[in-house]
């Protein structure tokens, strides 16, 4: 029976690894569901937060290996019938009056696949039971697409540190921008889709507070990449692809907000608030200049 459970896992693994290959690439089958399972970006006021580890499958280097199998079937990832994404949006007239379309209006408008924890299971249950090599597998495959995308991403020249230095950057930035109720400039650091819903959030703000001080304190606690997505929008062209990329903070900020009196209503500015946040970056890896933006935040009130 033990013998005939290991040769189960072991074909499970070759199926992680060769029929589940043709997944690694977003296609637009599934960008349907994945619109309707984005979470609902809403406003939110600074708070502490609680840290609470996620059950990450880790990428182990067998899965490295795997991933190295599945670079051959690279040409087949859109042999499925399938239909091709636009990603043509109108321009703002910033950039209708510079004469062009420039990349950073363009967007698929959506997360695809969005980051969220997976439930723990006792190690007995994965490894002894057919719903635990199930949940497995599907791990691996999770953690499969993170490290295609990674690997596709660091044939354009992407650095770890340099991106993390730069989303660290962006994060500052657009809170910063946030809070000052800058508009114009934020549009800049942002998706068409997050800046409609940032401008949202900025007008609810100012019907109820006059002004708000907002500081984050440096250097950051933590941050950790949760995800790596690739987005195709053309089927016969497998190098124009969008990638988004799942980022987690853990900072200390401060907060303040007032009235039209210039009253304290809200928080304290003389005290330090752990917050946690989950923010997704995207950018495109086939327009000439593209840069990283902002195209999404998931919420961490269940994770």
């Amino acid at each position: 029976m033990a013998l005939r459970r290991l040769q189960t896992l072991r074909s499970l693994y070759r199926t992680a690894g060769i029929r589940e290959s043709s997944y690694l690439l977003g296609s637009s089958r599934s960008y349907s569901t994945a619109i309707s399972n984005v979470p609902e970006l809403n406003q939110r006021s600074v708070s502490s937060c609680l840290y609470k580890a996620h059950d990450a499958f880790p990428l182990t280097r067998g899965s490295t290996m795997t991933l190295r199998s599945t670079m051959a079937a690279e040409l087949l990832i859109f042999s499925n019938d399938t239909r091709s994404l636009s990603t043509q949006v109108k321009a703002p007239p910033q950039a209708r009056q510079m004469g062009a379309l420039k990349v950073s209006m363009t967007s698929p408008g959506f997360i695809y696949e969005p980051y969220a924890p997976r439930e723990q299971i006792p190690f007995w249950r994965r490894w002894f039971t057919r719903s635990g090599w199930k949940r497995t597998k599907d791990d691996i495959i999770v953690e499969l697409k993170s490290a295609y995308a990674i690997n596709k991403l660091r044939k354009s020249g992407y650095s770890k540190q340099k991106f993390y230095n730069e989303a660290v950057e962006l994060y500052k930035e657009i809170n910063t921008l946030m809070a000052n109720g800058d508009k114009s400039l934020l549009r800049k650091a942002v998706t068409e889709k997050m800046y409609s819903a940032l401008k949202n959030e900025i007008k609810q703000r100012e019907s109820v507070w006059s002004k708000v001080y907002w500081e984050m304190i440096m250097p950051i606690v933590k941050m950790r990449t949760l995800r790596a997505r690739l987005i195709g929008v053309d089927r016969n062209d497998l190098n124009k692809v969008f990638i988004q990329l799942t980022l987690e903070f853990l900072t200390k900020q401060k907060f303040e907000a007032y009235d039209s009196k210039g009253d304290v209503v809200a928080g304290d500015k003389s005290k330090e608030v752990l917050v946690r946040d989950i923010w997704v970056f995207e950018k495109s890896l086939f327009h000439p200049g593209a840069y990283w933006r902002l195209c999404g935040r998931i919420s961490t009130k269940s994770s």
